[in-house]
């Protein structure tokens, strides 16, 4: 919580770096960088890529919306947490950027699902799908992640199902505002959200997989 009598505004000094790595819509990031503004504190949106196993190493990578000398003078704090960081320009471009990539990755492990289910369905074992994927120019990190927990069904959550679902529904936010249709992210947003409903426990994002399981 930020505002409020117990929020962490009130917490923070004059001339001090407030840097959110959370991951909200950048209309959001606007408010809070002007609400820092009022109280002589700089601002930095740092939204993070990499999961838990890259925050446990230190090899997180942030993506930073705010002035550019703040970011410098952010670097120290940055580097301990991070093995690289992108200044993207002004306050809210970090969040964008964030919601944009986080688009892909449900596109992509969506997409694998996807197949999984149809080379499935034609009574092919699964794994052959991502023996070839591996060797070829569709791989990805992303999928060399998730697709071990599809073949085994171990949803246990590295980064969340609803914290996806989540980001998903605040790129088609921005994009409402922006007046562009996101048709493919807009069918995604149905399926996670189903399996997500579904969910009596939480899961990994790459649980997708059970939209087409439990067909």
């Amino acid at each position: 919580m930020l505002w409020g009598a117990d929020g962490a505004f009130e917490g923070l000094r004059r001339d001090s770096v407030y840097i959110d790595s959370s991951t909200v819509g950048p209309v959001l990031a606007r408010r809070i960088a002007d609400a820092c503004a009022q109280r002589g504190v700089e601002f930095l949106d740092a939204p993070v890529t990499g999961g838990s196993w890259a925050a446990e190493k230190g090899d997180l990578v942030f993506m930073v919306g705010g002035k550019r000398e703040t970011v410098e003078r952010a670097e120290p704090v940055l580097g301990a947490m991070g093995k690289r960081w992108f200044h993207l320009g002004p306050n809210g471009a970090g969040q964008t950027v964030k919601l944009a990539m986080n688009m892909i990755l449900a596109l992509e492990v969506g997409a694998l699902a996807e197949a999984l289910a149809l080379v499935t369905a034609a009574g092919l074992p699964p794994g052959f799908l991502v023996e070839v994927l591996q060797s070829s120019t569709a791989r990805s990190a992303v999928l060399d992640i998730k697709a071990p927990m599809m073949l085994s069904g171990n949803y246990a959550p590295s980064f969340p199902l609803r914290l996806m679902h989540k980001d998903i529904r605040l790129a088609l936010e921005l994009a409402g505002q922006l007046a562009l249709p996101l048709p493919a992210t807009a069918s995604a947003c149905e399926i996670y959200g189903s399996v997500k409903d579904m969910a009596t426990e939480d899961l990994d994002y790459a649980a997708i997989a059970r939209f087409w399981e439990h067909r």
